[in-house]
């Protein structure tokens, strides 16, 4: 399900967490990120459920409206379209789905903020709806593009959800992203919504454990290295998600023997780009550079089979 990239922003989130509490069980920590990592799955399942209340909604919205004491035509025949949606049915007709939704639905009818009306108001009210229950277009490939065109604008940029994701999790803003990119690329390909296991394979789960490890037990030489390519600051004036990074790029390039130095230097680059301040990815990539170059005078990094490209 997550790809390297979405395995290191896990990973470097825990290790934030480990090294600000100046946590010393290296075993719990693992159990505690991985847990952390498997809490995507149920990020997946909650924006899931999130439609089927709103729909949920929808439906008895319809129902109401024809009890109104003077309903419109409109009211007696509303248009049900968004109800109706090809995409929705598809996954309400998916029972093992439905079963692992209804056990995280909780979150967006079991509190205080009145959410789903909020939010159908929101949607019924905007341009989008408006054309989409109008439009004369039909067919599979139109649901889906409303409900995708419906996440990205409305659903997952409203910032009352936002709140309520954050009071269930403070890295599930950071995750929704790339869950709901994963969630939109499942819609276009027509595939299944029913999340799989976090990791794609075994080696994904060891990559995320290695990089974890190991940057915690390298950490002191990794502190040596980054002082010494900083023409000698001390560390306290390097900024701790600068240092993170550049500790997890280290571990990739001298102890991972079949990543390639570029992949490893690129990703952190990348990652320091939204993660870091306005400088770090300067920083990231000027100290990245010098020591790679370095390192490889030295002998210092050897890579085999894919790490040789």
């Amino acid at each position: 399900m997550l790809s390297r990239r979405h395995i290191r922003l896990k990973v470097m989130q825990s290790l934030y967490s480990y090294f600000s509490t100046n946590e010393d069980n290296v075993p719990v920590a693992e159990r505690a990120m991985l847990k952390h990592i498997d809490a995507v799955v149920e990020l997946n399942l909650v924006i899931i459920a999130l439609l089927i209340e709103l729909v949920k909604y929808a439906d008895n919205f319809y129902e109401d409206s024809k009890n109104k004491h003077l309903p419109s035509a409109e009211d007696l025949n509303p248009n049900r379209r968004f109800a109706d949606n090809h995409l929705i049915s598809v996954i309400r007709k998916d029972n093992a789905l439905m079963d692992r939704v209804s056990k995280v639905s909780g979150i967006w009818i079991k509190n205080d903020h009145d959410i789903i009306r909020k939010l159908f108001k929101a949607l019924f009210e905007s341009e989008l709806y408006t054309k989409y229950i109008s439009s004369q277009e039909a067919g599979v490939d139109v649901d889906q593009r409303f409900i995708v065109n419906a996440l990205n604008e409305i659903i997952l940029s409203n910032e009352l959800v936002h709140h309520i994701l954050e009071e269930r999790s403070i890295y599930w803003i950071d995750d929704l992203p790339f869950v709901s990119t994963i969630i939109m690329g499942q819609i276009k390909a027509e595939e299944s919504l029913n999340p799989s296991l976090v990791f794609k394979d075994e080696s994904d789960k060891t990559f995320a454990l290695e990089l974890f490890r190991s940057t915690i037990n390298n950490n002191k030489e990794y502190e040596q290295i980054i002082v010494r390519f900083s023409n000698n600051w001390e560390l306290d004036r390097i900024a701790i998600m600068d240092q993170l990074f550049l500790k997890m790029a280290f571990t990739e390039i001298l102890y991972m023997e079949d990543l390639p130095i570029k992949v490893s230097m690129n990703e952190y680059i990348e990652i320091s780009k939204y993660y870091g301040s306005a400088k770090s990815k300067l920083f990231v990539n000027g100290l990245l550079d010098n020591a790679v170059k370095t390192f490889a005078k030295e002998g210092e990094i050897k890579k085999t089979g894919r790490g040789l490209v």
